[in-house]
């Protein structure tokens, strides 16, 4: 049986250590460095709101900091492990202590670091920390219904489609998105952590 009235500790995040990442949890100390690497308009594709300005990308850090204080987010930042240097960034979010899940996403990773084993290994640290440590119940992702990549992508680290919400939100150039649903749940975890730590030894 699940305690609902044990809550999940979001508070006091740890770093996640990788072998080719590290997940910090942002700090306002990161901004500059995560406006030097983020402001590739190709990164924000895919995303409601896109960011141009390095104004932008602040209000939008400033925002995730507003939102974990309130017990809605944990974000992070992604540094590749053996540089040093900062990626790109994620966070866990609509966190729903009572009812043990919460959503990852709002995630971008530099063109020169995207189909490698950074978003493979961030995923799995994040997905360990969540059912491992967190007591997680059910972890969910959400994507464009028009970004196969990013749908294939949660496909392969063995999330289940679950379905799409249709005309789901107004992006910022006025298309309306269908929004597809993903999902793993607690039953699932080891045989999907088994499969990313086979993909991650390759």
């Amino acid at each position: 049986m699940w305690d609902r009235q044990k809550p999940m500790n979001l508070d006091n995040t740890p770093i996640l250590p990788g072998q080719t990442v590290r997940l910090e949890p942002l700090q306002p100390a990161h901004f500059e460095e995560l406006c030097k690497v983020g402001l590739d308009e190709e990164l924000w594709r895919w995303f409601p709101v896109v960011v141009r300005t390095r104004e932008e990308l602040i209000q939008w850090l400033g925002q995730a900091l507003a939102e974990q204080r309130q017990g809605l987010t944990v974000p992070f930042v992604t540094f590749h492990a053996k540089s040093g240097e900062v990626i790109g960034t994620s966070r866990f979010a609509n966190i729903s202590s009572e009812h043990r899940r919460l959503e990852i996403g709002w995630t971008w990773i530099v063109r020169a670091w995207q189909r490698t084993a950074v978003n493979t290994e961030a995923k799995y640290l994040m997905l360990r920390y969540a059912f491992e440590t967190l007591g997680c119940v059910r972890v969910e992702f959400k994507t464009d219904a028009l970004n196969l990549p990013s749908r294939a992508a949660l496909a392969r680290i063995g999330a289940t489609e679950e379905g799409t919400l249709r005309q789901h939100m107004v992006t910022s150039s006025g298309r309306i998105r269908d929004t597809v649903y993903f999902s793993i749940v607690h039953s699932e975890w080891p045989a999907v952590k088994s499969r990313l730590e086979e993909k991650l030894a390759q």
